[in-house]
């Protein structure tokens, strides 16, 4: 399905030169054995390697995350969370992992609120514009928005359960551990987002700071040796005792003492019970689209926002409200005016639901089936006005029947496929770096709301609303890999999700012209209510006056700023049936470091 045509197939800052504009000069990287597509070329490497030495797409995705902790902690790392989906060649169906961590026992709801004051700087809106009262959030730099690390467990349990056998955890490591060792020459991008994000870490680790910055010092600099000796450490007990190597002992006996230092309620038995218990193997979901099936994680992660927005588009087209999407014959081309606003307010529609009903499935019934019934969706597509923006939508309530970030994809030579998203929610999480571990803690915590009576309000032991999501697509059979992607960057990516899937299936767009078109952002970074759209620089002046004239705020985005709209990666099948092969096809972001890399 996606490859030449995505239809038709099956210390100082930084001195740096500016973002490349659209289009980037990359070409579509081809293979007929696997690829890596992540945001940095080491990564990417390790990956490599792990495929050449036996592994499958899932051993190889684990050794990138791991390479990207050290070579773009600010983004990622075992503090953070992960997920993923998993495409078995052998058992034909999309398998997915959700190693998300939870709130702290400890956590209640009343000692949060009692311990932030409601003061005006935690009054922020969330979600809800129909309740009584605000929907209120745990400001991510406050020490309650660090939840139990996932990652760990996540990694283990994808080998574990996803790998091919061949390569225990030493051998998927072994790359990260070598690197934060010897060291590793800094990346353009990541010397950027190192030298600014180190305010957080600044203000939540005076003391253990040093431990991620050049000499104990500094930020590291465009092409300088950055080395991590004490997360190589923490590397290699994973690697050894697995799961307990993390949490238990003296890794998790330091994140707990970093957590109640600064007035947390995280205890080793929080710890103990994510290791013990493990990630969650879960049944992704999906919808049919244009004749294919788009699948995303369950929530508590935010797919079902991208899976709502596409539904929602096909059912304005059916009405007859918006002409074909990317046709640009009978239709809208690609990022005109029409087409961009059906885009942004299909979206606004379905974040308005997502934001209501995404909260971990373990404490609320959330109605999945009903939320992406096409009857539903296209009752919802009935809030877009075509003449301007709707001003006021608020969340559906379908009837019950009884939510900074590296995204990376990896394809192998037996026909699998792994959809793979790390993340420490925002620039080095909440800048707690645990003593003697070169790791900072995420800040998921920040994705809770704190209004009583909301499905994703904070309780002890939940799970929050959370951002990353990995993609896939497939026949609608589901037995059929067509492609593996994803878009990192908050609540960019079902946003992401979207437009990439426009870009391949409406608009003919190969993976790397569909990574590199130019994109659109609903809201701040990390909250779409912020009723600003972003365009990114590439779309034309008309398009931002006619999106102006339907009343939309409208900023247009350059250079630097566009780290906003996220990087993404694609990697698609097809076939070469005159030879009887097999042929993988990758774009990779041009707003990254990285590329793909083949063999």
């Amino acid at each position: 399905m996606f490859g030449h045509n995505l239809k038709s197939l099956e210390g100082d800052a930084p001195q740096i030169s500016p973002f490349i504009t659209f289009p980037s000069r990359r070409s579509v990287v081809h293979s007929t054995h696997g690829i890596v597509a992540c945001t940095q070329p080491l990564a990417a490497q390790a990956g490599l390697k792990v495929l050449r030495d036996g592994g499958n797409a899932a051993d190889a995705a684990v050794a990138v995350a791991a390479v990207l902790n050290v070579t773009e902690p600010t983004s990622t790392g075992i503090g953070g969370d992960a997920f993923c989906l998993f495409y078995s060649a052998k058992e034909k169906k999309v398998r997915g992992i959700n190693a998300s961590g939870r709130a702290p026992e400890k956590l209640t709801l009343e000692r949060a609120r009692k311990d932030l004051g409601l003061d005006g700087a935690s009054k922020r809106r969330f979600v809800d514009k129909a309740g009584k009262e605000p929907v209120l959030r745990i400001p991510m730099g406050h020490i309650h928005a660090v939840t139990v690390p996932g990652a760990a467990a996540g990694w283990c349990d994808v080998v574990e359960k996803f790998g091919s056998g061949n390569l225990g955890m030493k051998e998927v490591l072994a790359e990260a551990v070598r690197y934060a060792e010897e060291g590793f020459a800094v990346s353009e991008l990541a010397a950027r987002f190192w030298s600014e994000s180190l305010k957080n870490v600044e203000r939540a680790s005076p003391k253990t700071k040093g431990e991620i910055l050049k000499g104990g010092k500094r930020p590291p600099r465009v092409g300088e040796i950055m080395k991590m000796p004490l997360l190589a450490k923490v590397f290699r007990r994973l690697a050894e005792q697995g799961r307990k190597g993390f949490y238990e002992g003296e890794v998790a006996e330091a994140i707990v003492a970093a957590v109640k230092e600064r007035g947390g309620v995280m205890e080793l038995e929080d710890l103990r019970k994510m290791g013990e218990v493990g990630a969650e193997e879960v049944t992704p979901i999906g919808i049919e689209w244009e004749g294919v099936k788009v699948w995303e994680c369950a929530p508590n992660g935010q797919g079902m926002v991208a899976l709502m927005a596409l539904g929602i588009l096909e059912a304005l087209e059916k009405r007859g409200v918006v002409k074909t999407l990317g046709g640009e014959d009978k239709g809208w081309g690609h990022n005109q005016t029409e087409y961009l606003h059906a885009v942004i307010e299909a979206l606004r529609i379905a974040f308005a639901d997502g934001h209501w009903w995404i909260s971990d499935p373990d404490f609320s019934k959330i109605p999945i089936d009903e939320l992406l019934d096409k009857s539903y969706l296209y009752s919802r597509s009935e809030l877009f006005d075509p003449a301007r923006v709707n001003p006021d939508i608020n969340h559906g309530s379908p009837a019950f029947q009884s939510t900074d970030t590296v995204y990376f994809s990896v394809t192998d030579s037996e026909g699998n496929g792994c959809s793979f998203i790390n993340s420490i929610f925002g620039g080095f999480g909440s800048g707690v770096v645990p003593k003697d571990c070169g790791f900072v803690l995420q800040n998921r915590g920040g994705g809770f709301s704190l209004s009583e009576g909301h499905p994703n309000v904070l309780a002890p032991g939940k799970r929050p609303y959370h951002t990353i999501i990995p993609g896939m697509v497939t026949d609608i059979e589901g037995k059929k890999l067509k492609a593996v992607f994803g878009n990192m960057g908050g609540f960019m990516q079902p946003q992401g999700h979207v437009q990439l899937m426009l870009n391949g299936l409406r608009c003919g767009m190969d993976p790397q012209r569909m990574v590199d078109a130019p994109r659109i952002l609903i809201g701040a970074s990390y909250d779409p209510e912020v009723l600003v759209v972003h365009l990114e620089e590439g779309i034309d002046e008309e398009t931002v006056r006619g999106l102006r004239e339907k009343g939309h705020s409208i900023v247009v985005a350059k250079s630097y700023d566009r780290a906003m709209f996220g990087r993404a990666q694609v990697i698609a099948q097809s076939w070469d049936h005159e030879e009887g092969m097999r042929v993988w096809s990758a774009g990779s972001d041009c707003r990254g470091d990285g590329h793909a890399v083949a063999y």
